[in-house]
């Protein structure tokens, strides 16, 4: 007799559990972070009008985006920052239908904020 003819069967965990699973805050752990690229840095045309996928090679190509969410051991970028990083080694991840990657502070190579004084670049070194 299959699950579905008994009447005690009980409800197919996986299903329940990614119903809530959409719903759960996300807090982000340690020295990682949470960024999103603006849906115009994945794509870029060339001077002559020519559209240049995100895909293209490009020799060592550094990208910005900006800071979503932060762990508590960040210590010079807040939410709302853009920064600077690698985009070839980074870890995408998928959250209420939106694209984000997964960073370390470590990877960045810049900040850039308004609340940044004027004499101070914003690198993290």
């Amino acid at each position: 007799m299959d699950d579905e003819e008994r009447p005690d069967a009980e409800p197919e965990p996986v299903a329940g559990a990614m119903g809530r699973r959409d719903k759960l805050p996300v807090r982000m752990l340690s020295d990682r972070m949470l960024v999103q690229m603006d849906a115009g840095d994945a794509e870029r045309r060339s001077s002559g009008g020519i559209l240049i996928p995100a895909t293209a090679q490009l020799g060592r190509r550094l990208a910005w985006a900006e800071v979503r969410a932060a762990g508590p051991n960040v210590r010079s970028v807040q939410e709302g920052d853009q920064v600077l990083f690698n985009p070839e080694d980074v870890a995408e991840v998928e959250v209420r239908g939106e694209t984000f990657i997964i960073l370390r502070e470590r990877d960045l190579h810049a900040v850039a904020a308004e609340r940044l004084d004027d004499g101070h670049t914003g690198l993290y070194l």
